[in-house]
């Protein structure tokens, strides 16, 4: 037999006398449980907008009245104005960004403002008339002007005619069959041009998205007229291109679309969207194609400006580079001709410290010396160049380097930043130069 189970007796005081006993039976006792009867009211409350909340609204509403007013204003310098002063500040919100690129909406700042005083940016790079007239001097301008997207685009479809209508001519000499695309596939892509177009914010069609899973990829992009994209579809598209598209075809696409969009926006703006802001540090997730793609042929073709090469330098300041990468290009830009633009890349791959080889290092240290027989004046960047390059890595050259710089500054100078360049060199221990510490002598 089991236990017998004890019964459960509400406790009572053991003194209680009898006739209490039975009123507390008789009568109802209180849950220790209490209702919030405050939810309902806070709902309520919660409808209800303050008169300074309200006042808030009231007076965006009246700027966004304003703007669309000075927007449909007659005139092309009215015209011009009010769609600069809708442009988005790289430092300042979108108003058409994705709640997505909120924590990197904080990070982004704009390259300066161009004004009679001479050109001033945020990193400290401070550039006079006379500065931005020698930097000048070094651009090259021999090929021409500079092609723009629309020109990309338009010379792509010329050849795409011309192939096409070889191969049909090809194909009814041997009687084969014509090859093209199907006009309902033209027609959608085209269709799909006109969404991205207008494209803000949002989902992006499904056709456009897997049309780096297609051999010819480049022909229904240009199908869709990339030219007429916003900033917020050249951004959306970059970010799917970037992670479809094998590291040749990315670099093509960095090439032939980003590229030219990006200076195309600068020139025209006189500063850069911030979802093309965004656009860069996507592309920076294939390093290789985005340098072999976008930074090199923008340094190799000399014209780059100075606007173009601190908005972009901004980026790649902002943004982790893998080291062997960074060594690449910093080789790449040490070697190839001279132009102001480079000075500035260079400082900022310097200023990352990374740990070079020493064979880096010995290409921009020959980089600095052969301006040795240079008569034009060179910019203050180039010397800012220098004095960064010395100020990290002045341990990593060897002592001839070390002496063929000191001479360098006999011939280039800047009445600032030449002192402090000799002065970082007369102090500097070279890698060839062993110091010998004393021996500890052995105790008795």
């Amino acid at each position: 037999m089991g236990k017998a189970k004890k019964l459960k007796v509400a406790s009572t005081p053991r003194h209680t006398p009898l006739p209490a006993q039975i009123q507390k039976d008789e009568l109802a006792r209180p849950t220790e449980r209490s209702k919030d009867r405050s939810s309902g009211r806070k709902d309520e409350a919660e409808d209800y907008v303050y008169a300074t909340l309200s006042g808030k609204i009231l007076k965006q509403a009246r700027q966004q009245v304003q703007e669309l007013e000075d927007e449909n204003e007659i005139g092309g310098g009215k015209v011009k104005s009010s769609i600069q002063k809708k442009t988005v500040r790289l430092g300042e919100a979108s108003p058409d960004s994705d709640n997505e690129d909120d924590d990197d909406e904080s990070q982004a700042t704009e390259g300066g403002d161009l004004d009679g005083t001479g050109f001033q940016e945020e990193s400290g790079i401070e550039v006079s008339e006379r500065d931005q007239a020698a930097f000048a001097e070094f651009m090259n301008r021999s090929e021409g002007p500079r092609r723009t997207l629309a020109d990309i685009i338009a010379d792509k479809i010329n050849e795409k005619r011309t192939e096409i209508e070889t191969v049909h001519t090809d194909l009814d000499s041997l009687g084969g069959a014509k090859v093209d695309l199907d006009p309902r596939v033209i027609e959608m892509y085209e269709g799909v041009g006109k969404i991205l177009s207008k494209y803000r914010s949002g989902k992006v069609p499904k056709a456009f998205k897997v049309i780096p899973q297609f051999k010819n990829w480049e022909d229904l992009l240009v199908i869709t007229a990339p030219a007429q994209w916003s900033a917020a579809a050249m951004y959306q598209a970059t970010r799917i291109f970037t992670a479809g598209l094998k590291e040749a075809m990315a670099q093509r696409f960095f090439n032939q679309i980003l590229l030219p969009r990006v200076r195309d926006d600068i020139d025209y703006y006189q500063r850069l969207n911030f979802h093309l802001f965004q656009a860069i540090r996507k592309a920076l997730f294939k390093p290789g194609a985005f340098f072999k793609g976008f930074l090199l042929p923008l340094c190799e073709g000399g014209d780059c400006t100075l606007r173009e090469a601190i908005i972009i330098g901004s980026v790649l300041a902002r943004n982790s580079i893998p080291l062997l990468h960074s060594c690449a290009v910093m080789l790449k830009i040490a070697e190839m001709e001279y132009s102001g633009a480079n000075s500035i890349f260079l400082r900022i791959f310097f200023d990352k410290k990374y740990a070079l080889p020493y064979r880096v290092v010995d290409s921009v240290v020959f980089h600095f010396i052969r301006f040795r027989s240079e008569k034009r004046e060179l910019p203050v960047l180039w010397h800012q160049a220098l004095l960064t390059f010395v100020q990290r890595y002045k341990g990593h050259v060897s002592s001839e380097q070390r002496d063929a710089l000191l001479e360098l500054l006999k011939h280039q100078g800047h009445y600032k930043i030449t002192p402090e360049i000799r002065r970082e060199l007369v102090n500097a221990k070279c890698r060839d130069l062993e110091v010998d510490e004393p021996m500890a002598e052995p105790a008795n």
